[in-house]
């Protein structure tokens, strides 16, 4: 069984907002996949699907993004999912915008909700797609990672999010993550 996370904020208030590109991959992969998000006791919305015969958990935490794990940490808990069976999409201040990388494991790199998780599993070994957003200029980076793309902007980040979604599909189907970030990185 493989768990796919996306970050984000709850509530639409923070929709379509640049913190919010982890819940926009996998409600994208949840469509692909024919798979409908249901709200559990977990504080997250969960979708279902199977890939080859796999079971796959497709999570959106009900926290806020800084409190991230404590929804996936009880999640891997319950149905004993491996760390190295968790992959994690959120943006990344540091990436140009529309640049997506595959990472294998490794520290949170200041993402609050990534460590989040870390502190909830006890492990930085899972998988992360990173999605691009670029440091603000000329504003706050709250006031920029909660705003929306600019129409300027929208386009690099809709070709980001077909990459990501590509990137993610590919691992269901082969499992080679290592292959992955040769490929996509």
């Amino acid at each position: 069984m493989k768990m796919i996370v996306g970050l984000g904020n709850i509530g639409q208030k923070y929709a379509q907002t640049r913190h919010n590109v982890g819940f926009m991959v996998v409600d994208e992969i949840a469509a692909k996949l024919n798979a409908d998000f249901q709200t559990t006791k977990f504080e997250a919305e969960v979708a279902t699907a199977f890939v080859a015969g796999e079971k796959i958990l497709i999570v959106k935490p009900s926290t806020y993004m800084n409190d991230s794990g404590r929804a996936v940490g009880p999640l891997m808990t319950y149905y004993n999912i491996d760390p190295s069976d968790l992959l994690v999409v959120h943006d990344d201040l540091d990436l140009p915008l529309g640049k997506v990388r595959l990472k294998q494991k490794g520290s949170a790199g200041g993402h609050n909700g990534i460590k989040s998780i870390i502190a909830h599993v006890g492990d930085q070994q899972f998988k992360r797609v990173k999605v691009g957003i670029e440091h603000p200029q000329k504003m706050s980076v709250v006031d920029y990672v909660l705003g929306k793309f600019t129409p300027a902007q929208l386009p690099l980040f809709n070709d980001a999010k077909i990459t990501a979604v590509a990137a993610i599909e590919a691992w269901l189907a082969t499992d080679d993550f290592a292959a992955l970030m040769n490929q996509y990185n």
